[in-house]
């Protein structure tokens, strides 16, 4: 008798309990600590070594200096051979300095017993960098070779010990090897290798020569049941970062963790284990950890008043990364920073990772916003997504049948709560069989779609990247005949268990795997999807539940005979991609794809979005969603967003308003559940909870053009779109570390409730300019912190003062709805009544943009008049003025005025063909003003509007 589709999910998880991954938490003992980890250990270790020798200690790492070349007339290039004088080893050392304040180092070794994997570049960066000489050389000091980048930047290079010193204002920034911690493990052969030997007491008092305890995980290791050959032996590379006078280093996502990274050696509230970074699917993670979870960003970045400055270890297989906190008073360093006595606390990092190259991008900012915009300049700045992805999804494992999507769809309306997509599951499919529809459960999928489509919303189906080994599946028949799996060392198919049962994995490093992978997208292969149907891919990690921490193994092979291990944090980016432009390439005329991919590394920014996985449905987790997706953001990773509201468990009504609240101030917004919860759509809330997550809802919209141009700023800078409060306030010390607040763009100050039964709250208002309360526009001139109210159906959220800021006001049942909808402009005054702000205006699906097809106007209030004018670089080309006819007749049809202080005589609008008076009402209380449709054009700048005081 066939199992129910409910009975075979219990096999499932019944299957993962008995692998272990699942538990009523997550089980730490399914993942490696640094101990468990060889390379991690003996790096570790052997900084330890040279920390305990202290000045005793020297680096046997040296520039050959015979071997330095160094030219202005070369490209930018300086190269070197690296000698390793302990094992007699040469390596190769080339720094590249870069357009735009940033400089390359790249090491390999001179001659390896084979190559050494570095060829994830070509999918890691958009574009070979930018090469810019330097302006000078300095060679004067015998053992430095310093580099003058320009007026405030330098390059010092310390040839024995080998150190690279970066600088600014002649102040060393960022210091490489600066401890000495720097090791390249070379390839060797297990017959030529010599163990380091450590002489051990006896119980007799005599000495006996013993092997290191670090070199027992070499050649082989075992972690729980499984062991890893391990047949090229030790491969790894280790570096000291040093961050010298920065208090707070960022990034590396992903971990639930702080904004500000901890120690992991010491100090105060430290962890004792490493960041790590290694894809893997962690079940109920846990939060304030150095866990790794489904995302690999190695890109970290410090910020102190100052300046901001970053570094990007583009290196894909597992690291870990140690962070420790110095405090010093040398004289010369705190002159320098300008900090006079005061203590100088250096930011000490130790990275480490298994097998590959050294390469190694410096930035020096000056700003956090300038690091990010160098790092995207080399990795792609965030794709733009399609209108409707900015917008609410609705989503649960699962939606049994059609008749169910359609009622939930149904619902929405009737409770008059707007969203524009709705997802499906893994339940959807035959037998986990992606790219196929279960027919008993959705017999007409298309017509399903077609009246979603007639609403102006949208159907999201999950596809992971597990294909079930099945004779009668096509998809599984073709990639088996055509090789075109992950293979084992001794050749044929690496089987793993998933959601399917036995499941082999599509090798995406191989470009053919990847042609082929993209056309199973189009709409005669994946046949009962049409155009208004996207893409969820999940487990991508790759997530195997009988895998070693529930992964592949490292010595599977890829494409180009390359092991898992130097590739393992790229597959979730390269699986990424290839649904990407699968989804991108379906239609003749390609529209933006939206996919949703759980696993990423360095360059996902470019395919969609992420969200932070698996987590729990209490008060912690909302509070820990804020630095997770802050932490994306500053890894260059913006659009994501946490499981609203929690995947795991069954949150009360407060929590459930309290996430939606906050769920409308984060990029990606979706509604998720576990197939064992009880079903939580936001309009199955009773009073007052429901009106509560409406109004959230309407919240979402009525910001969407707000949200659309911090999008399109995304795509153009790297700015993310949900920002650390000291990224628009970089000289205030005390908001360095803040995480339970933060800044929508530029304009939008936020403080989600994350406390149970919590009626007001603490915000820090940071600045010299006024805020001003979203609801009811009250001002606060107040610098610091203030006590807010903040009663259940109340998230304090504050705009700017000098900021104007665009909303639609309508209510509709989806962001296609509003296409034509009429603009709210909220001008929030500064202290001299002005403001400005930016529209950006597409028709949000297609690529016309990059032909110039839309408008992006900047608004101007200055002293009492409202003016704005084009930001379009082009705005004279045909589609820019094909665009602009077509929305000519979008209007504003209503100006809130924040912070006048007193009413005007009159307020009129000026046109080259009249002058007409406008209606307006003044609230004394609340010192704003309210001016109903003045009619003006948001694209077409004709107009200018008056106030008269």
């Amino acid at each position: 008798m066939p199992f129910s589709s409910r009975q075979r999910i219990h096999l499932y998880l019944l299957g993962l309990l008995l692998f272990g991954s699942l538990a009523s938490a997550m089980k730490t003992e399914d993942f490696k600590t640094c101990s468990q980890s060889g390379f991690c250990q003996r790096n570790r270790l052997y900084a330890d070594d040279a920390a305990a020798l202290g000045d005793a200690f020297r680096s046997p790492y040296a520039v050959d200096a015979d071997s330095l070349h160094l030219s202005l007339e070369d490209t930018a290039h300086i190269t070197a051979d690296i000698i390793n004088k302990n094992a007699d080893k040469r390596f190769t050392m080339a720094l590249t300095f870069l357009q735009d304040n940033t400089v390359r180092v790249q090491m390999n070794e001179k001659d390896p017993l084979h190559p050494r994997f570095d060829a994830h570049a070509a999918h890691t960066l958009v574009k070979a960098p930018v090469a810019q000489a330097p302006q000078a050389v300095d060679r004067t000091q015998d053992n430095q070779v310093t580099m003058i980048l320009d007026a405030s930047r330098k390059v010092i290079v310390t040839l024995e010990p080998v150190k690279v010193d970066f600088l600014v204002n002649d102040a060393s920034v960022i210091t490489l090897n600066d401890r000495g911690f720097f090791n390249f493990e070379h390839l060797r052969t297990k017959e030529s290798h010599k163990p380091k030997m450590i002489q051990q007491q006896n119980d007799d008092g005599t000495l006996e020569d013993v092997q290191h305890a670090a070199e027992d995980t070499m050649w082989e290791e075992t972690f729980k049941s499984w062991t890893d050959p391990k047949p090229n032996g030790p491969e790894s590379i280790a570096l000291d970062i040093s961050f010298n006078g920065f208090s707070h280093v960022y990034g590396i996502p992903e971990h639930a963790s702080t904004l500000s990274l901890k120690e992991t050696r010491g100090g105060d509230n430290a962890y004792t284990e490493p960041y790590r970074l290694y894809n893997t699917d962690v079940f109920e993670y846990a939060l304030d950890s150095p866990t790794s979870l489904y995302g690999a960003i190695p890109f970290m970045t410090a910020h102190r008043k100052d300046l901001s400055a970053g570094i990007f270890w583009m290196n894909p297989s597992e690291t870990w990364i140690d962070i420790v906190k110095t405090k010093s008073s040398k004289n010369s360093l705190a002159k320098l920073l300008d900090f006079g006595k005061k203590e100088v606390t250096t930011t000490q990092t130790h990275w480490m990772s298994e097998a590959g190259v050294l390469d190694l991008f410096v930035f020096l900012g000056p700003t956090a916003k300038d690091v990010l915009r160098q790092y995207t300049s080399l990795t792609g700045t965030p794709a733009l997504p399609q209108q409707f992805a900015i917008g609410y999804h609705q989503c649960r494992w699962n939606y049994i049948n059609q008749k169910d999507v359609l009622e939930v769809d149904q619902k929405f309306d009737e409770f008059e709560m707007p969203y524009d997509v709705i997802w499906l599951d893994i339940e959807y499919t035959v037998e986990k069989k992606y790219f196929t529809w279960d027919n008993t459960k959705f017999p007409d999928p298309i017509a399903m779609e077609k009246q979603l489509d007639d609403k102006g919303r949208q159907l999201v189906a999950i596809v992971d990247p597990h294909i079930k080994r099945a004779d009668d599946f096509p998809v599984f028949e073709v990639a088996n005949k055509d090789h075109y799996f992950v293979q084992k060392p001794t050749g044929g198919d690496y089987e793993g268990w998933c959601w399917p049962g036995q499941s082999s994995w599509p090798d995406f490093f191989d470009p053919k795997v990847c042609q082929w992978w993209q056309s199973l997208f189009a709409f005669d292969k994946f046949v009962g999807t049409r155009e208004n149907v996207h893409i969820w891919h999940d487990m991508n990690e790759p997530s195997i539940f009988n895998g070693p921490e529930i992964t592949m193994q490292k010595e599977m092979i890829h494409h180009g005979n390359w092991e898992h291990r130097n590739l393992h944090n790229l597959y979730g980016l390269l699986s990424f991609a290839a649904t990407s432009e699968g989804v991108r390439t379906r239609t003749k005329v390609p529209k933006r794809p939206f996919v949703l991919s759980r696993s990423f590394y360095a360059g996902a920014q470019r395919y969609g979005a992420v969200w932070t996985g698996d987590n729990m449905a209490d008060w912690d987790s909302l509070a820990m969603s804020m630095p997770m997706i802050l932490s994306s953001g500053l890894g260059g990773m913006p659009f994501n967003g946490a499981d609203v509201p929690g995947f795991f468990g069954n949150p009360g009504p407060e929590l459930l308003a309290r996430w939606y609240q906050t769920g409308v101030f984060q990029p990606f917004f979706r509604g998720h559940a576990h197939i064992d919860t009880k079903r939580r759509e936001p309009y199955l809330v009773d009073e007052p909870y429901r009106s509560i997550t409406r109004k959230a809802l309407r919240t979402r919209y009525a910001l969407l053009p707000y949200w659309y141009t911090l999008f399109y700023d995304a795509f153009k800078t790297g700015t993310p779109m949900m920002r650390p409060m000291f990224m628009e306030f970089p000289q205030e010390e005390q908001i360095f570390a803040m995480e339970d607040q933060f800044m929508v763009g530029d304009s939008i100050l936020v403080k989600p409730i994350t406390t149970e039964q919590t009626t007001s709250t603490d915000v820090y208002f940071p600045g010299e300019q006024p805020w001003y309360d979203l609801e009811t526009y009250q001002p606060i001139y107040h610098h610091g912190y203030r006590t807010v109210d903040a009663p259940l159906e109340k998230i304090p959220a504050y705009y700017r003062g000098g900021r104007i800021i665009p909303r639609r006001e309508r209510p509709r049942r989806s962001s296609a709805a509003m296409a034509l909808d009429p603009f709210t402009l909220m001008i929030a005054l500064d202290k001299k009544s002005n403001a400005e702000g930016t529209l950006y205006l597409d028709d949000g699906e297609s690529y016309d943009y990059e032909a110039g097809t839309f408008a992006h106007t900047h608004f101007v209030y200055n002293k009492g008049i409202l003016t704005c004018d084009s930001l379009h670089a082009d705005g004279a080309s045909a589609g820019a003025q094909a665009f602009a006819k077509k929305m000519s007749s979008v209007r504003v049809e209503r100006l809130v005025l924040m912070g006048t202080h007193r009413q005007p005589n009159r307020v009129q609008l000026l046109t080259k063909q009249t002058t007409l008076d406008l209606a307006f009402s003044y609230h004394e209380a609340v010192s704003s003003l309210e001016i109903r449709d003045p009619a003006v054009s948001v694209v077409e700048c004709d107009w200018t509007i008056r106030f008269d005081f």
